[in-house]
């Protein structure tokens, strides 16, 4: 068989680019995909093998952005055999009031929208492909179980994407499209740098949490894709050990 083939949302920093730059190191051939070109380059350069990644720079709230990606992909591999759902947003802390419908329509289309769009062109390359078949795996976060304060938008559509991910694995059976779920807490990376100086509590309080090395989260997602397609890790909760997930509130 050829070169496995993978495609990394919002690869130009944190988690995306970890996982894509491990997912290169164990032998994948990996697209990069986000909006900026430029993060995109940085994240390119530090793959031990740069021939290993290419670039193709979309915005994957846009539906034709997102056609354009795959046709790209199936014109240049032939093929993808795993798409890792990663790219995502927030809004700042609001109280849950004073939440705008601009606030919530953004994290809305990049968190949910933008994760179906991938996700079906996904099915429709990896439907038509030979061998049949591939493995989706979403970034579903510690909030797709609970909440943070004043978190309604990406709460809401992190618990949206633990729904269809539990779709897409049981539509995708028949296409030998092999779906799973990473939920991820306080992995350390530029999003998570407050956690040091004290974040909202459910009580009310500040204070600081532990965090983990992103790194872990790439093994944990290298480990999932490499399972054959008879084998699918569902939902996978990886955490810094102390942070106040079980308990919370």
């Amino acid at each position: 068989m050829t070169q496995k083939v993978a495609l990394v949302t919002g690869a130009g920093s944190g988690i995306g680019r970890c996982t894509a730059l491990a997912l290169a190191k164990v032998g994948y051939k990996v697209v990069l995909t986000g909006r900026h070109a430029a993060t995109l380059e940085q994240t390119a350069a530090m793959a031990e093998l740069t021939s290993q990644v290419s670039i193709h720079v979309a915005d994957i709230t846009r539906p034709q952005d997102v056609e354009d990606l795959f046709a790209h992909i199936q014109a240049t591999s032939g093929r993808l055999d795993l798409l890792f759902n990663n790219a995502g947003t927030n809004t700042s802390a609001t109280l849950f009031e004073d939440l705008s419908y601009d606030q919530w329509q953004q994290v809305v289309s990049v968190n949910l929208t933008g994760t179906f769009l991938c996700t079906q062109q996904a099915f429709k390359l990896m439907k038509n492909q030979t061998p049949q078949g591939g493995r989706i795996i979403n970034n579903g976060s510690i909030s797709a179980q609970v909440p943070r304060p004043n978190s309604a938008p990406y709460t809401s559509t992190k618990h949206a994407v633990a729904g269809l991910t539990k779709s897409i694995a049981l539509d995708g059976r028949k296409y030998n499209i092999a779906c799973g779920q990473i939920d991820i807490g306080n992995a350390s990376t530029a999003m998570t740098t407050k956690m040091s100086q004290g974040v909202p509590q459910a009580d009310g309080t500040m204070a600081s949490e532990p965090t983990m090395q992103v790194t872990h989260v790439a093994d944990a997602v290298v480990y999932m894709a490499g399972l054959p397609l008879d084998a699918n890790v569902l939902s996978l909760t990886v955490m810094a050990s102390a942070m106040p997930y079980v308990g919370r509130g």
